[in-house]
């Protein structure tokens, strides 16, 4: 027998004795052919440790505030790729209410982690469901405006001047823009209490970054970055664009004598 010091070292064991007490006959017999697919602690490593060196390798950190946005896109994923391989802490949480009006999925198996898919009836395969490709979408356009936004501001810096090209043309802070967009890809594959909770706190983080780096590039740069911003939204773009008289060389970007 396992003694009860020995079951509170084992979270997965734990969840297992919990969930017994809780589910109903018909989910009993719905479950006598699976397992406990969580637990592999390994592929919470190995995905974080991807995911995050690739955006580091389009990301690129180099001051103190592109090492904060970076560390809490990081927390961001180690906490989704908990629960998503190590321990499902949200659907413990809600398992009471889950096996209630969800009897016949088996909220052990590890496709049960598609909240989206389940909750909405997705029958087949949830990696195939509506919710899951939308998120490729999402994340794939993230990284997609990661890889361009940098070698456009690596050249500026580089260069001393302001990044106004490529994805700059169209807002002012596109690497934040590519960072909302993964962390939302991932909340529609895997939604979890917590990375819920911290979606609109790294929103507004990044909304705060964004103020800040704009009173220092107008405090180098001064009117050019003015007129850059008078023309350029923060994070949306403008839908429709403007006629050929109002391109965007009618705001010109070249400094001054004055500058």
């Amino acid at each position: 027998m396992v003694s009860i010091a020995e079951k509170k070292k084992n979270p997965q064991m734990m969840f297992q004795n919990s969930w017994k007490m809780r589910r109903s006959p018909r989910m009993e017999a719905a479950m006598t052919d699976h397992i406990f697919e969580y637990g592999l602690w390994s592929l919470v490593v190995i995905n974080s440790a991807v995911f995050i060196i690739f955006a580091f390798s389009f990301f690129k950190p180099k001051t103190k505030r592109d090492w904060r946005s970076f560390g809490a896109f990081s927390a961001f994923l180690v906490a989704l790729f908990t629960e998503m391989y190590g321990f499902p802490l949200t659907i413990y949480l809600l398992s009471g209410w889950l096996q209630s009006s969800y009897p016949e999925v088996n909220w052990l198996a590890h496709d049960a982690g598609h909240l989206p898919e389940m909750l909405f009836g997705w029958k087949a395969n949830p990696h195939f469901g509506p919710f899951h490709i939308l998120s490729f979408i999402f994340i794939g356009a993230g990284f997609m405006m990661l890889s361009a936004a940098w070698p456009v501001l690596y050249r500026a810096q580089k260069e001393g001047g302001l990044a106004v090209s490529g994805p700059y043309a169209r807002v002012r802070h596109p690497q934040y823009v590519g960072f909302v967009l993964i962390l939302t890809g991932f909340l529609f594959q895997w939604p979890t209490i917590l990375t819920v909770a911290m979606f609109p706190v790294l929103v507004f983080m990044y909304w705060r970054l964004s103020l800040s780096e704009e009173r220092a590039a107008e405090a180098e740069f001064g009117d050019l970055y003015r007129r850059y911003a008078m023309r350029t939204p923060r994070f949306i773009p403008r839908l429709r664009t403007r006629s050929p008289t109002h391109s965007r060389t009618d705001v010109d970007l070249t400094p001054s004598k004055e500058e």
